[in-house]
């Protein structure tokens, strides 16, 4: 392997001292002729060199990196949400450091300690996996700050961005039953996370207050993704339902392929309402009602959260609350 060009080499090859090579490089060689900022300008690109970030940063201490764990980079949803937080961080001079374990718990505690070990500023953790044994005793324990995502639980008194889950179940169900549905399904992943489990007691509230029993056997339980939303298909075609609210919009989108594929339609034999309004829901045919969550800002609110908490460590925790809506689109039919 071919050993790593260094600022000595630029240097050496320039004819110039160290010190200087570094100022120029730095932005700092004002003071030298605009000749020999060019001559080494390009003798550097000539020659490949790049920066030691963990050598310079250890001189200087102005660049801040941030470990994010996410259940699944494959999710549209956390997608847009690490979107929002690399341009966030892009104009803060902080480097996201994205790690996945599609949603193996085993692998996200190895990531987390992992990113602890290569001494990363801080973290920001969207995975209900890591609790209070990981937080205590892994990032507290090593002053390592943290923000927590997409996790209700509230299982420490530390930065958080929580949103109304439960006011978003209500929300679809009662769009549903206000357009005359009252034998409503609901599709859950098999290890619901406190958030889901929130829009279902938004959901079960809105059944009670209209006066519609709860029925558990309209309740199916799948793998969190579109293929999950697949398989359940036929179950809920044969249950009887008119109407079906998924806990995600991935599981949505393939439950309207699985009942096309079983010969129904969507909305006229099923109507379907999905939750997070990813950017897919515009492109099905029918488009997809779901309940919308400013998916981009939260991530743009998170690494402004853990901005704050790394230039002040003794801010007061920091708590945001974000409010969801419903976003009416094709798949609910009146009946």
């Amino acid at each position: 392997m071919a050993k790593r060009v260094t600022i000595k080499d630029v240097a050496k090859a320039a004819g110039l001292s160290i010190t200087t090579v570094s100022q120029i490089l730095n932005g700092k060689g004002e003071r030298f002729p605009a000749a020999t900022q060019e001559k080494v300008m390009k003798i550097r690109d000539q020659l490949g060199y790049v920066p030691n970030f963990n050598a310079r940063n250890l001189i200087s201490h102005s660049m801040k990196t941030v470990g994010i764990i996410v259940p699944n980079l494959v999710n549209p949803f956390f997608a847009m949400f690490l979107r929002g937080i690399q341009d966030a961080m892009y104009e803060h001079e902080c480097v996201p450091m994205i790690l996945s374990a599609d949603r193996d718990e085993k692998l996200e505690h190895y990531y987390l300690r992992t990113l602890v070990e290569r001494g990363v500023d801080a973290m920001i953790i969207a995975s209900s996996a890591v609790g209070n044994k990981e937080l205590n005793g892994l990032l507290k324990s090593n002053r390592v700050p943290y923000l927590l995502f997409d996790q209700n639980d509230p299982i420490n008194e530390g930065d958080r961005i929580i949103v109304d889950d439960e006011r978003g179940g209500e929300l679809a169900a009662t769009h549903l039953i206000e357009s005359g549905h009252h034998k409503i399904a609901v599709v859950l992943p098999d290890r619901p996370s406190q958030n889901v489990r929130l829009r279902m007691a938004g959901y079960r509230s809105a059944l009670v207050r209209h006066g519609i029993s709860v029925d558990d056997s309209l309740i199916f339980s799948t793998e969190l993704s579109k293929t999950g939303g697949w398989t359940v298909a036929k179950k809920v075609i044969d249950s009887g339902a008119t109407a079906v609210f998924c806990a995600n919009d991935e599981m949505a989108l393939g439950l309207m392929r699985g009942i096309e594929a079983v010969g129904k339609n969507v909305p006229q034999d099923l109507s379907v309402v999905g939750y997070d309004d990813i950017d897919l829901d515009d492109y099905m045919a029918p488009r997809l009602t779901t309940i919308h969550q400013p998916v981009y800002d939260m991530g743009t609110w998170a690494s402004q959260m853990i901005m704050n908490r790394l230039r002040d460590p003794e801010h007061a925790p920091q708590l945001k609350v974000v409010d969801v809506s419903l976003v009416k689109r094709d798949s609910v039919r009146k009946i």
